[in-house]
């Protein structure tokens, strides 16, 4: 019999908070992440805007060694880590480390080390190459030090899925833990890609909005007048164990896990298939896993990337799928606040999903002026609306055609 999975905590690194309140707060204000770049001077690039973390401090995490070893996508995930042990009861030590895993995805990893790494290498000579270049930059990298920092010697590893990898790490935890290979997995992803070359090649790919005089309004998801996403960093992270398991040492339960769908579109390195038939796909093995009708999803958080082709298939999918129920949920984008955070999208957005549930407030889809006729469902445009939600979906879809959807729903004994 497979076990029952919940999430039992949660942390967060975001463009919009440095922690899951903060972040909380700002997205059901309707606050926008987005600003000119800080972190280098941006002025050479053709886009010079992103949804960058604010304020973040490595040292409240790590020593002054560690933060210089670790790669930014890697002090990120470990951040939002701590954040997620301390709230499960768990920075006290974990009651099985050889039952517990850690599954971290990252899309890009360490790319702001290998561009550093790369200009050292070709202006200073290979001498010159970090010994740490190699176990900074590879994605995996996240779990590892994780695992490494709380002793944990369960499941270990690490999804590479473009924009859908932290829901495959999700996902593919939550089926650890069902099939009995672990009784708790930390999971979700992290992401640093708000780099000089990662915002040239998405830029000269035209998958970036050009707002660059008006950043805070850039990522309008099912706007008409919507023209590329906006690129963020950040990291989310769910603390997921067996219901016996979270039961025996008197956790909170946050939500149950209940669904987990993954398709391939099989159709273009970037684009998605015609009314989004790979979405459709994960949306229909994630229902059929939970064993819940249409009519019980109150909420999806939608990929919504706030691309021209992206958004309307993934609205053409939805309707597919949900039918007549489609006009009855709140089909909504918070990357319209946080941006795309790329690999670590999905932990996010299954963070919110929890957050929805547990507290009853949908944020909203801001910078909706000039709705889409194409992107005709209800999202929550430009203000938080306050609904009971018991079931809720989180869409992730990664350019390779790479789909996953997730399944949160109120824990009930």
């Amino acid at each position: 019999m497979e076990r029952r999975v919940v999430a039992t905590s949660l942390g967060l690194v975001t463009p919009v908070g440095n922690t899951v309140e903060d972040s909380w707060s700002a997205l059901v204000a309707g606050k926008s992440g987005a600003a000119r770049i800080r972190r280098f001077d941006p002025s050479a690039l053709d886009v010079t805007f992103g949804c960058e973390v604010k304020g973040f401090d490595a040292l409240a995490y790590l020593d002054r060694k560690e933060a210089k070893r670790f790669d930014l996508f890697c002090q990120y995930a470990i951040a939002a880590t701590v954040q997620a042990v301390r709230a499960a009861g768990l920075d006290g030590g974990f009651p099985s480390p050889e039952r517990s895993g850690v599954l971290i995805g990252s899309g890009i990893g360490g790319i702001g080390t290998f561009e550093e790494q790369c200009k050292i290498f070709l202006e200073q000579g290979p001498g010159r190459v970090s010994p740490f270049f190699v176990p900074m930059f590879i994605p995996d990298m996240a779990a590892g030090l994780v695992a490494m920092r709380y002793g944990i010697t369960g499941p270990n590893f690490c999804t590479v899925s473009a924009c859908a990898s932290s829901a495959h790490a999700i996902g593919e935890a939550y089926r650890t833990i069902q099939r009995g290979d672990a009784d708790l997995m930390i999971a979700g992803g992290a992401e640093a890609a708000i780099t000089p070359l990662a915002i040239a090649g998405f830029a000269n790919m035209k998958a970036l909005s050009t707002r660059n005089d008006d950043p805070e309004h850039a990522s309008r998801p099912f706007d008409r007048t919507r023209d590329g996403f906006v690129l963020g960093d950040g990291a989310g992270i769910v603390v997921l164990e067996s219901l016996e398991h979270a039961e025996r040492r008197g956790a909170k339960i946050l939500v149950e896990v209940a669904g987990f769908g993954m398709s391939a579109d099989a159709y273009h390195m970037t684009q998605p298939a015609p009314e989004g038939r790979g979405a459709q796909q994960a949306m229909r093995v994630a229902l059929a896993d939970a064993a819940v009708t249409v009519e019980q999803i109150t909420y999806i958080n939608a990929h919504g990337t706030s691309t021209p082709a992206g958004d309307s298939a993934e609205t053409q999918a939805v309707k597919s799928v949900f039918g007549p129920a489609a006009r009855k949920l709140v089909f909504g984008s918070t990357k319209s606040m946080t941006g795309h955070l790329l690999g670590a999208a999905g932990g996010v957005e299954f963070a919110v999903c929890a957050l929805v549930i547990e507290r009853g407030v949908i944020p909203p889809t801001i910078n909706l002026r000039t709705p889409d006729p194409e992107c005709d469902l209800d999202c929550a445009p430009n203000h938080a609306v306050e609904r009971r939600v018991d079931v809720a979906m989180s869409n992730s879809f990664g350019f390779g055609g790479h789909n996953v959807s997730l399944i949160a729903k109120r824990f009930a004994a």
